[in-house]
């Protein structure tokens, strides 16, 4: 195993190097091999089926700030989200540039790949999941809400990946649960579109009532939503940011009884403009 990667250490290091100039904050990689190992999608979904000579997926990452999520949902919050796609897909194309320039195949999956929020509730289903790729390139672990959770951000994560035919020395799997079970996201969802299944980790997730909310959002220029990311506890930008629990907790009720009330002023103000 050691000689089949050998190679694949300098370019990995060279990887890492440019996305970070590039701005990726976290960058991983995962052999094709475990999505097979793995089995946690279907085979049509594997990275070997969407681009056959994929050999590696390198997935890069950029965080989300946590006082622009907390506005959510807003125009803000939505700005937010376009700029890390943004560059999130320059990364992830100059990478690719990068790997042809040194003689291998290499492509890009776009971040979100869907043409309009209309067409996820239709079919809520992207052809690539860059939540697995993170999974299997050791940048964090899934938890209840479907999102990659990680040390550093916990899922205020967005993700991109590359897909590429060289042969690069793999990060290990994380074995740590993140997720600490709290239910936040489920408590705090303006949809209801969590349910827990017996003692599954992982809550059953109602993508069909999701995306027509987000259609919603997308109507009033406020999309999207990002209440499960932004209540989660986990993570090292709360020590950073911090925010308590009991406030997301508290936060529909006091604004359905008072739109006013004072200690929500900053969010609600903020939500006041550039949106329906």
């Amino acid at each position: 195993m050691k000689e089949r990667y050998k190679a694949g250490d300098s370019l990995k290091k060279a990887i890492s190097r440019k996305a970070k100039k590039w701005g990726a904050t976290l960058t991983g990689f995962a052999p094709a091999s475990r999505w097979e190992e793995y089995r946690d999608t279907q085979p049509r979904f594997y990275p070997s089926a969407v681009f056959p000579f994929t050999r590696t997926v390198i997935t890069a990452g950029v965080p989300v700030l946590l006082p622009m999520l907390d506005t959510t949902p807003s125009v803000v919050y939505s700005e937010l989200y376009n700029t890390t796609n943004r560059l999130l897909d320059e990364i992830a194309y100059k990478l690719s540039l990068f790997l042809n320039r040194k003689g291998h195949r290499a492509v890009f999956f776009p971040r979100d790949a869907y043409g309009d929020i209309s067409v996820l509730v239709q079919k809520p289903e992207a052809a690539f999941s860059h939540v697995l790729a993170a999974k299997y390139a050791g940048l964090g672990a899934i938890g209840y809400n479907h999102t990659l959770l990680t040390e550093k951000y916990g899922p205020r994560v967005r993700f991109v990946s590359v897909l590429t035919d060289a042969e690069i020395t793999p990060d290990p799997v994380m074995d740590k649960n993140l997720c600490i079970q709290c239910g936040m996201c489920r408590k705090c969802c303006p949809t209801s579109a969590f349910t827990s299944i017996g003692n599954r980790p992982v809550a059953y997730m109602d993508k069909y009532k999701c995306a027509r909310y987000h259609r919603q959002l997308r109507e009033q220029y406020r999309y999207p939503c990002g209440v499960c990311i932004k209540v989660c506890p986990v993570g090292a930008d709360r020590k950073l940011y911090g925010t308590s629990t009991q406030k997301y907790l508290n936060e529909r009720n006091i604004l359905k009884a008072n739109p006013q009330a004072p200690e929500y002023a900053d969010w609600t103000h903020i939500r006041s403009f550039g949106s329906k």
